[in-house]
C-alpha cells in the first residue's frame, strides 16, 4: 500500500489515475490533512508522501517544486473589486484583510489594512469574509474549494504566489516512493529513471520476424557475385 497526502485544495487525481493504471497490485491510500499538519504527518510516518504548499520546514525532508498557484482575492458579490476582472495589491489598500494562521503566501508586506482578528484557518476566514467583515487572499485552489454563492474572487496578478510541491521524508526514499516521483515529474512505463515493476522486457527478435537481408549492391548497381560463380549470359573471351 502506498499513502499520499494531501493538503486542501490540491487535487492529486491526475497522478492517482496513472498509478492505479501502472500499479494495479499497490492499492494507493489518499490522506486529506490540514496544511498545518502535513510536516508532521510525514515525519511520523502517517504517510510515505504527500503534496505540500512551500514554504515548508524542510529539515529531514525532500522536496520537488511543482507549480505555482494563481493568488485571488475573496470578497463578497457587492464588492467592488467584483465589478472588474482583475485587481492590483494597491486597490486593496483600504480594505481590511484576513490572514488565518495557515496562509501559505509568503507576504514581504501585506496589503491592505489588517482586520480585527487572525482566523484559524482558511474556511473560518472565508466565513468571515461572507459575513462582511473583510477580504481574503488566497491560492485560486482554496478560492474554489470554499466557493459560495454570496462570494467571488479575482485574480491579484502582482501578488506573491504559492507553490505547491511533493514531499516525503529523507530517509524513508523507498522503491515506492521513486515510482510516484516518476510517475510525478511525467516519465513513461518504460523509462530507465526510476523504478516501475511490471516493465515488460524487451523480447528477442523471433528469426521468422528478421528480414531477409538484401544482397550487397556494387559500384555500378548490378548485384555481386561470389566468387567462382558466373554471371548468367556472360560469355568467357
Amino acid at each position: 500500500m502506498f499513502r499520499l497526502a494531501y493538503v486542501p485544495g490540491v487535487t492529486p487525481a491526475k497522478w492517482v489515475n496513472v498509478w492505479t493504471e501502472r500499479m494495479p497490485g499497490v492499492p494507493l491510500t489518499l490522506v486529506a490533512v490540514p496544511a498545518a499538519e502535513v510536516v508532521e504527518l510525514l515525519r511520523n510516518g502517517g504517510a510515505d508522501a504527500g503534496f505540500v504548499r512551500l514554504p515548508v520546514d524542510r529539515d529531514g525532508l525532500s522536496v520537488i517544486p511543482l507549480y505555482m498557484e494563481t493568488t485571488v482575492v475573496v470578497v463578497p458579490k457587492d464588492h467592488a473589486a467584483a465589478a472588474v476582472d482583475e485587481v492590483a495589491v494597491a486597490d486593496l489598500v483600504d480594505d481590511e484583510v484576513f490572514h488565518p494562521l495557515d496562509d501559505t503566501i509568503e507576504w514581504t508586506a501585506r496589503p491592505g489594512l489588517p482586520a480585527f482578528t487572525r482566523p484559524a484557518t482558511t474556511a473560518d476566514a472565508v466565513e468571515l469574509v461572507a459575513g462582511g467583515a473583510g477580504i481574503l487572499l488566497v491560492p485560486q485552489s482554496l478560492a474554489r474549494l470554499h466557493h459560495r454563492r454570496d462570494l467571488t474572487y479575482r485574480p491579484v496578478p502582482d501578488a506573491p504566489q504559492s507553490q505547491v510541491a511533493l514531499t516525503w521524508p529523507k530517509d524513508a526514499t523507498t522503491d515506492l516512493v521513486e515510482d510516484f516521483i516518476g510517475i510525478v515529474r511525467g516519465r513513461t512505463v518504460n523509462s530507465s529513471r526510476g523504478r516501475t515493476p511490471g516493465s515488460p522486457a524487451e523480447k528477442p527478435e523471433k528469426p521468422a520476424q528478421r528480414q531477409a537481408q538484401k544482397p550487397a549492391q556494387t559500384g555500378s548497381g548490378r548485384r555481386a557475385v561470389p566468387a567462382g560463380r558466373k554471371r548468367k549470359g556472360h560469355r568467357p573471351r
